[in-house]
Parts: structure tokens; sequence; C-alpha cells
């Protein structure tokens, strides 16, 4: 990398933090796990120079790294502390994975794409997040061994709430995620798990409108 190189990804790193606090992410962890995770390790080589644009990008696959506002508005949205424990679907290039590493104790992400998940780990042990396991199969089942988290984030659109998720959730716990149709309105909830005299319940809170592309069923047979 050429100092003028250099120069132009720090330029770069300082106005995707600025537009970040601009669109209203307040949350100083986060964007302190924002500015250390260089996000062009997690894009396609030929979109390099668009990493930091605030606009989601094509990866391998047919999948997307989301937009850098969204990635930060989950991330926000979850509430994470340090000694959680999370569980996401949808590694994808690994970047969001990269971002929870660096709030959490330990992230499982479940890609149905083998490809995917075989360069997110690369990239994500390069970035020394050690604490991320990456796992290779169906986002709908979870990883219910590993259970229970206490936060998820689901990284493509449902049109409702996966009930093995939702099991997989601690009580207290606190789920992000996009539902609605491929080709109709999505929005993100933000879903809380809490014990009541009646049973389990599951409050349900609208957030943003998104566009995200849509949740699968089993692993992908092209791996």
């Amino acid at each position: 990398m050429t100092d003028e190189t250099a120069n132009q990804a720090d330029i770069d790193r300082v106005n995707f933090l600025l537009t970040l606090r601009r669109r209203g992410i307040s949350d100083q962890a986060v964007l302190r796990a924002m500015g250390e995770v260089s996000r062009t390790a997690f894009v396609s080589p030929d979109t390099i120079a668009s990493a930091y644009a605030d606009q989601a990008l094509p990866i391998e696959c047919g999948q997307t790294i989301s937009q850098p506002y969204v990635v930060g508005y989950m991330t926000e949205q979850l509430g994470l502390k340090p000694h959680h424990r999370v569980l996401e679907i949808g590694t994808g290039s690994g970047y969001q994975a990269a971002i929870l590493a660096k709030l959490a104790r330990e992230v499982v992400s479940i890609e149905r794409y083998r490809t995917l998940a075989d360069q997110a780990r690369r990239r994500l042990g390069a970035e020394g997040a050690a604490n991320v396991e990456v796992i290779v199969g169906d986002g709908f089942e979870g990883c219910p061994d590993r259970a229970p988290f206490d936060r998820i984030i689901v990284t493509a659109a449902a049109e409702e709430v996966p009930e093995a998720l939702a099991e997989q959730l601690a009580d207290g716990g606190v789920m992000i995620m996009p539902l609605g149709p491929e080709n109709g309105p999505q929005h993100l909830v933000k879903l809380t798990k809490s014990q009541t005299p009646e049973g389990v319940r599951l409050g349900q809170e609208k957030l943003i409108p998104v566009r995200f592309v849509p949740m699968l069923r089993g692993k992908a047979r092209e791996l």
C-alpha cells in the first residue's frame, strides 16, 4: 500500500465514522469497534474502493455485505455486554462477526455457503477475532448444542421468526432480525424474551425499514 493509498484509507475511515454519528449511531463501544475493524478486509477485491461507502456491496454466492449504517444500527440495538454469548445467522463476509467479536465474549456464526464460511474464517483469523466460530449449517436450526444465547442477530430476511431461534434465546435475551417477504416490505424487529406468569413471552418492536437477501433453509448445494 502506498502512502497516498494509506492516507486515503484513513480519510475514508474518518468520514465513515462521521457518517455513522450523523445518522444516529451513538454507542461509543460500537463506534470504536467499527473504527477498529478494517472494512476493506471483508469486501470483494473489485469493490474495495467503495468499502467505506454507506451502501450494501455484493460478495460471493449472490450475497451482500450490509451497509455500515445497518451494521452499526443492528449492533447498537443488541445492547451487547462483554460477557454475552452471541449467535449470528448469516456469516457472509465475516464483517458483522468481526464487529461482534470486539463487543462480546463469544460469537457463533452460522453460514449456509461453505465458500463464504471458509473465506470468513480466514478474514476473521487475520483480524485476530479468535472468539468467533464459523459453522456451516442451516440458519433456521441455529446451534442448539451451544444454546442458550444472550443475543441473536439474523442478517437475512425471514417472513416469520424461526421457532428454533426463539427457543435458543436466553431468558431476558434480545434478537434482532429483518422480517418480511423477499419482494415486499421488510423491517428490522427487536425481539425480547421474558418469563411471565402465563409463560414465555417474546416481545416484538418494529424498528426501521430495510432490504435484506432472503433467509433460506438448509445448507447450500453448491458449497
